[in-house]
């Protein structure tokens, strides 16, 4: 709407500025919106970098699960039929425990 600022915009700004606060008062206000843009283009560049950083974090994620999922899916091998699983038979006889210690007899 407005374009770039040419060379006559921005002297009859200045102009202006000159008038409206006078000549003691622009140097200050002049630092302070140089302050003021520094600290704008720094936040903008902090905040382009994490977006940067983040996008190459997801990135290196992306080609990390690429690499370690196989490249093509193996073909599938034909069931095998499983035997049965059966317990095997115990006897009364046969304990698995251990037993109990012979008692001590006092003298």
């Amino acid at each position: 709407m407005f374009g770039t600022l040419g060379g006559p915009e921005i002297f009859l700004i200045l102009v202006v500025a000159l008038i409206v606060f006078g000549p003691r008062r622009l140097p200050e206000i002049g630092k302070s919106v140089g302050k003021m843009l520094a600290e704008f283009r720094k936040a903008s560049n902090d905040f382009k970098r994490t977006i940067e950083d983040e996008v190459e974090a997801e990135r290196l994620r992306e080609l990390d699960t690429s690499r370690s999922a196989p490249a093509s899916p193996a073909p599938a091998a034909a069931p095998v039929a499983e035997a049965p699983h059966v317990e095997p038979p115990t006897s009364p006889a046969v304990s698995r425990e251990e037993p109990p210690p012979p008692p001590i007899e006092p003298k």
